[in-house]
């Protein structure tokens, strides 16, 4: 007997401390707790004091959710102090004034058979979240390799964007975007189905599909304007984990953790390389790394 559908929430780090920054966070059943007690689902770091032990539940309410706040410092909603308040897909919660801050998201889930869970009892943990870590950056080329390779990873126009049943979740500064089925059209228009206000996109700039097992992305523009790891792809290429997705030169740029997902990355305009007239392309010796990774060797 098939089993009715239930929803997953999943939590998606776009600020707060280091270890977090990044990552997904998912979970079932009817109550979510979020603060710095252990026995938290959502827990935070004990030295985060302006976040409360027990600072935010979200309770799911049939197919809704609302997040009730419990904490002293507050609850924010899309920049909002909140007290109770029912939640939609796309939602910025932050917790403090200034505090970390997660996307929220919902996802239905055919045929998975929900655990029972128990009300929590004292000196028992409920069940813990379950953390999906970004696959580590592998070092950078030395400058040499980098000139040596070819601009373009690998034209592949045998490959055919064919509809597929396979999940996509798109992260651009404040919200998230899910998706089940590709591909998926991204530019200005607002016919694509991932529409983005950007100066250096065209209205239908590039798309996002799924074939022989993995996720690939195709330049729209005729003019070779999307790159992957700062090259052209030329007309389309696979998108492997931890590759840099740019749209044109001057951005977007987005991070392929693998499984289906895209993560903004914020670029200083210090690290912007510039390029070179000859080439066109970014100078290898005039590259520095992120602004992650500087924060990261300095701690």
């Amino acid at each position: 007997m098939k089993q009715p559908p239930v929803i997953k929430v999943q939590f998606f780090h776009i600020k707060g401390p280091v270890p977090l920054s990044g990552k997904e966070a998912g979970f079932y059943g009817p109550l979510i707790s979020i603060g710095r007690q252990p026995s938290c689902h959502l827990r935070f770091s004990s030295d985060l004091t302006y976040i409360s032990r027990q600072h935010a539940e979200i309770l799911r309410e049939g197919n809704q959710f609302k997040l009730i706040d419990r904490s002293t410092n507050g609850t924010f909603v899309n920049g909002k102090r909140v007290t109770e308040v029912f939640l939609k897909d796309g939602d910025v919660l932050m917790f403090g004034e200034g505090g970390p801050q997660v996307s929220f998201l919902t996802q239905m889930e055919e045929g998975f058979v929900e655990p029972e869970v128990s009300p929590v009892q004292p000196g028992r943990e409920p069940k813990r979240e379950v953390v999906k870590e970004p696959i580590p950056m592998e070092p950078p080329l030395p400058p040499k390799r980098l000139q040596e390779e070819k601009p373009i990873r690998q034209e592949a126009s045998e490959v055919s964007a064919q509809p597929a049943k396979a999940p996509l979740i798109i992260q651009y500064g404040p919200t998230i975007r899910s998706f089940k089925q590709l591909p998926i059209l991204i530019g200005k228009s607002p016919q694509c189905e991932y529409p983005l206000n950007h100066p250096s996109l065209s209205d239908q700039h590039a798309q996002i599909f799924f074939s022989e097992g993995q996720y690939w992305v195709k330049d729209l523009t005729g003019q070779k304007l999307v790159r992957i790891n700062r090259q052209p792809i030329g007309f389309q290429a696979p998108l492997r984990p931890n590759d840099e997705l740019s749209l044109s030169p001057q951005g977007p740029l987005f991070r392929f953790f693998g499984e289906g997902r895209l993560g903004e990355i914020e670029e200083s305009p210090e690290e912007r390389v510039p390029e070179s007239p000859e080439t066109g392309k970014a100078e290898p010796e005039k590259r520095s790394i992120s602004s992650k990774l500087k924060k990261i060797f300095k701690s």
